[in-house]
């Protein structure tokens, strides 16, 4: 969880609190705070940026894929036509 997330939680879970309570208002923030950061750590999650970033890389990676396999098919075309398996290809 991103730390701004953890705040916010943190936050609302105070303002919901019974008037009574105001006065532990901090304490309570703090500790629930804690609760949702080891929570969060157990998990092994990822914050957002993580995940964009490698959403990008992993996008990138595709692309270069895309690239390299008609490079492939392009030689295996040449390698069949030079073999005489295929006629050479009108341009």
């Amino acid at each position: 969880m991103e730390k701004m997330n953890v705040e916010q939680l943190a936050r609302n879970f105070v303002a919901g609190l019974p008037a009574a309570l105001a006065g532990m208002r901090s304490e309570l923030e703090a500790n629930f705070r804690a609760t949702l950061q080891g929570a969060a750590s157990r998990f092994d999650l990822t914050s957002r940026s993580e995940f964009d970033v490698q959403a990008k890389v992993l996008e990138r990676a595709r692309e270069r894929l895309a690239v390299l396999e008609a490079r492939v098919a392009a030689l295996e075309e040449q390698v069949q036509r030079l073999q005489g398996g295929v006629p050479p290809a009108s341009g």
